[in-house]
């Protein structure tokens, strides 16, 4: 894949220092597939995430990203099939707080994914970050093998970074 992709994220800044990125795109799968793919432990860990810890409402977890990212979190909503909201590094000041959002479309399913309060210096590469994850998804559904993470960040980071000199 290139840079030439459309680009599934858009990006929010919020205030002089934090924003938001929004991505979404629609999954040929079904609600519940879709939803045990965001959930499921051992399926996260093919496309996005490791995690461990109490893996319940108000639990705690430990999460590492393919990105790298590694930090806590704690799930604030889990709303069966709908609605998925974790807050990574919990009452600190690097705080985000990551939403999922699933909506039927006949056989296919809409997942869009919010992450707020991100820095905005930090925004073109949470956007190509959330691109490459959900391109992952879509992989893993397949059941493909993904690909290296950081190769697609690369080539989708540059396209990010114009939108936030467009934003300016």
């Amino acid at each position: 894949m290139t840079t030439q992709t459309p680009l599934l994220a858009s990006l929010h800044p919020h205030r002089a220092d934090t924003g938001t990125v929004r991505v979404e795109d629609v999954f040929d799968t079904d609600l519940a597939d879709l939803w045990n793919a965001i959930t499921d432990p051992a399926r996260l860990a093919r496309w996005l995430v490791t995690v461990t810890g109490d893996l319940r409402l108000g639990g705690e977890f430990h999460a590492t990203f393919t990105s790298s990212w590694d930090g806590p979190g704690r799930i604030e909503v889990c709303e069966q099939g709908q609605r998925l909201l974790v807050t990574m590094t919990p009452g600190t000041d690097d705080e985000t707080v990551i939403e999922a959002v699933l909506t039927a479309e006949g056989d296919k399913t809409r997942l869009v994914i919010e992450e707020r309060g991100i820095p905005l210096r930090a925004i073109a590469g949470h956007g190509a970050g959330w691109q490459a994850h959900l391109e992952d998804l879509a992989t893993h559904l397949a059941n493909g093998e993904c690909g290296t993470w950081s190769l697609r960040w690369t080539e989708l980071t540059p396209a990010y970074e114009e939108l936030v000199r467009q934003l300016r």
